[in-house]
């Protein structure tokens, strides 16, 4: 079966292929909405992915018990689909060693609070970042936008007169 609804879950289901069934890797795969999730898990069911899904409804208890599970080594489980609004506090999936923001948040500290959930004390893999975003879209736009906000916030933390180049725009996308 091939899946062709956007050229973002073809590259999904392409990335996916490659990094949990042949590589066996450990995905978080991040959406801010939960219908994108809704389809996402679809998906997931659909191609016979184990998977966990973690968005605002899911219980404490139940959480708790899936990041357990996700963490250990042995589990058959590769992808946790998540809403970057969801979790926070004491989330640590350091098993994961990849992350895929299927769709970006606004706001920009949202996406790198998602990222940085894998970046915990126990990680001892290089965590790979894939960001997927369509060409020519109001998508694109916005991470235009969201990069300078960084890059705004990032001047004003640093105070010492020194100059950022565009070229060092890529650190916070």
């Amino acid at each position: 079966m091939q899946v062709k609804s956007s050229a973002k879950m073809v590259v999904l289901d392409k990335l996916l292929i490659r990094l949990c069934k042949q590589q066996s890797h450990k995905c978080l795969v991040y959406s801010q909405f939960t219908m994108m999730l809704d389809i996402l898990e679809e998906f997931c069911k659909l191609r016979g992915y184990r998977y966990f899904r973690l968005d605002g409804s899911t219980a404490l208890a139940r959480r708790k018990y899936e990041m357990t599970q996700f963490n250990k080594t042995d589990d058959t489980h590769h992808i946790y689909l998540i809403s970057t609004r969801a979790g926070g506090l004491g989330l640590n999936l350091q098993a994961a060693d990849t992350v895929i923001m299927y769709d970006s948040d606004w706001n920009p500290q949202v996406d790198r609070q998602a990222q940085d959930r894998v970046h915990r004390i126990g990680q001892t893999r290089a965590v790979q970042i894939y960001r997927l975003i369509a060409r020519g879209s109001c998508e694109e736009r916005m991470l235009y936008f969201a990069q300078h906000k960084m890059l705004l916030g990032e001047l004003v933390l640093r105070d010492d007169g020194t100059e950022i180049d565009e070229t060092s725009m890529s650190e916070f996308a």
